[in-house]
């Protein structure tokens, strides 16, 4: 059976970093409640229905997630993890689902390993907050994460926990770093399940010479998304020099409203149909390397971003669904516990990325997520060898 994974954003509570960057009180859904449409038909805001504005310091809140989030079939929770250089931030709703030992719900951690900036792109303008990567470093920070890698609530792989990065490339030496963290945790007796989010391209042999495990595919992000916005260009330039018929291209630069908007491109490469996407995607070879599928039901990270922001128009649960049940038709797990499915994401409100229910959809994003797993597992035969 196929374990789905939902990212999770623990910034919705307020702490003294963004207190004194943002504001008095800033948290994510400060950006939510203010975001506004740009184009005819674009959704925003995305406003939270059943759990409404929560605060994550509250254990009632971690609580009625991870049972909302199990009810329809959600395995786990992979929780971001911000660490600089010894220094953590945003880390209280998860240290206290850890010494709490509440929810009883499975968990794991990525590093969000980019600069912390005031353009929300994890660049080197603006810099809040640094990544200095060190050899000091790696040690201090694998030290610091074996005691959740401990939990029996953490999830693994043969015994191995497992462990992603965000941004595998931002590293100087990454196969160092992968080394220095065995090594520690060899120490304890513990083996490692190390992972990288596949935000750009990954060639061959890359993951096994870094120190790599497997990557994870990161809707909407990656490859698929390069591929598809070079096809889209393609496309508009064929139409704009009319020498292309072809609706696709039409669609491109058939502007909604304009003048909300500052380039031409803004519109025909930043806002991407979502049904058009979705399959684009589930025809797409799939990755010669050990890669788990991903997926996002809906992504528009207009509330954070004016500029180079990216909005998947016209996403549905059914066409969610659809997209869904392609992947879990095609992917049967790698081997034994090598089975996951990664979901972007279970509450990234600003980026318009969530399961969680929202006004407009209510629970339909939940209610197509446990459809689409009860029909693949009726015909789920299990892992390949």
């Amino acid at each position: 059976m196929i374990r789905p994974i939902a990212i999770y954003l623990p910034q919705f509570h307020p702490v003294s970093e963004n207190d004194e960057w943002w504001g008095k009180g800033f948290t994510e859904w400060t950006n939510v409640a203010k975001a506004r449409p740009l184009f005819e038909g674009h959704y925003q805001p995305h406003l939270p229905a059943d759990l409404g504005f929560y605060d994550l310091r509250l254990k009632e809140a971690r609580a009625a997630q991870a049972e909302m989030a199990k009810a329809y079939g959600i395995y786990g929770f992979c929780y971001y993890h911000y660490w600089f250089n010894g220094r953590r931030i945003l880390e209280r709703p998860f240290q206290e689902v850890f010494e709490s030992g509440q929810p009883d719900f499975p968990f794991m951690l990525c590093w969000a390993n980019e600069n912390w900036t005031r353009v929300w792109d994890g660049g080197d303008k603006h810099v809040l907050l640094e990544q200095n990567y060190s050899e000091e470093d790696d040690r201090a920070h694998i030290q610091s994460l074996l005691p959740y890698f401990k939990d029996d609530r953490y999830i693994k792989v043969n015994g191995k926990p497992i462990f992603s990065i965000y941004r595998s490339k931002l590293f100087p030496n990454l196969k160092r770093t992968t080394n220095i963290w065995r090594e520690e945790a060899g120490k304890q007796g513990m083996e490692l399940y190390l992972c990288c989010f596949a935000t750009n391209h990954i060639e061959e042999g890359y993951l096994e010479s870094v120190g790599l495990d497997a990557a994870v595919d990161f809707k909407p992000f990656g490859d698929s998304l390069t591929h598809y916005r070079q096809l889209q260009q393609e496309a508009y330039k064929k139409g704009y020099m009319g020498r292309a018929k072809n609706k696709l291209a039409k669609a491109f630069y058939r502007l909604a409203k304009p003048e909300k908007l500052e380039t031409v491109e803004d519109y025909l490469w930043n806002i991407i149909d979502y049904t058009e996407y979705a399959a684009f995607c589930a025809k797409e070879a799939t990755a010669s390397y050990k890669c788990y599928p991903g997926i996002t039901p809906m992504w528009d990270n207009t509330a954070r971003r004016k500029k180079n922001f990216l909005a998947l128009k016209n996403a549905t649960p059914t066409a969610y669904r659809k997209w869904l049940s392609s992947i879990l038709q095609h992917f049967k797990g790698f081997g034994k516990d090598e089975d996951f499915l990664f979901i972007n994401a279970w509450n990234e409100w600003a980026e318009g990325n969530h399961l969680e229910p929202c006004q407009k959809w209510g629970r339909q994003y939940l209610e197509a997520t446990k459809e689409a797993l009860q029909e693949a597992e009726q015909g789920y035969k299990g892992p390949v060898a």
